[in-house]
């Protein structure tokens, strides 16, 4: 596809008008206009313009760069490159602050990076098929010989990861796991903490999710930082039992 195509349909996947995008982009309509029909050809700044203002992820802005006959701005380094020991270092810092709650840190594929010593709370019992590298947290969450058997509301808890997900065979793979539930009368929506048995006891867990929002380099802008509190007083009771003895 060539630079207009891919523009505009950028564009229209964001659901922007031309009007809109040319002000997000300090430029006017007639000359994003010019460069869709192919009449104008922009440079390098402003198709970088173009990307942060269609609020593109690093990779896809590299790749409309590429697309326009640029070479990508931004980086692509792999974590275990010395150039990012310090983002390794940092984050294994927060996942050992987090304890003794579980912690995790993904890629963009879902696939495990770094997780903290209460992580072994959803691995206990899982088969080992599932904790070979690269280990997917999502396919780990809802095979039928991972996580899953111990999700009480695994119906609710797959919905929510699902309804989070793209189109593909990855979704495709976990949907055929758990038959779809239709809501019920009372259904309040599918993000509600999950329950989950475990050897401490019964738990109820919540998440938060924290990406890297300023990073200027694609491995980085993508990782995905999991974190799982406590629900209630008795979750958070079980898992700091024995802590300080």
């Amino acid at each position: 596809m060539n630079f207009p195509d891919t523009l505009r349909t950028t564009r229209h996947r964001r659901r922007l008008s031309q009007l809109e995008l040319a002000l997000r982009a300090g430029t006017t309509q007639r000359h994003l206009s010019f460069i869709e029909s192919g009449r104008s050809a922009p440079g390098r700044t402003m198709v970088v313009r173009l990307g942060e203002s269609m609020e593109l992820s690093l990779r896809e802005r590299n790749d409309l760069l590429l697309a326009a006959g640029f070479a990508p701005v931004y980086p692509q380094t792999g974590l275990d490159d010395p150039a990012l020991h310090h983002v390794r270092d940092a984050l294994g810092h927060i996942l050992t602050g987090h304890q003794p709650y579980p912690a995790i840190v993904v890629d963009a594929n879902h696939n495990l990076v770094l997780a903290n010593d209460a992580f072994a709370l959803f691995t206990d019992g899982v088969a080992g098929k599932l904790l070979e590298p690269p280990i997917n947290v999502l396919r780990l969450s809802l095979h039928p010989d991972g996580v899953a058997p111990r999700i009480v509301n695994l119906s609710q808890w797959a919905q929510h990861i699902l309804d989070r997900m793209p189109p593909g065979e990855l979704r495709d793979e976990l949907a055929a796991y758990v038959p779809y539930v239709e809501p019920g009368p009372e259904h309040v929506g599918f993000a509600a903490p999950m329950q989950l048995r475990s050897p401490k006891g019964d738990l109820h867990l919540t998440t938060t999710i924290s990406t890297f929002a300023t990073a200027l380099d694609v491995t980085v802008a993508e990782l995905k930082l999991e974190a799982f509190l406590p629900a209630d007083a008795a979750t958070a009771a079980l898992l700091t039992q024995g802590l300080g003895n």
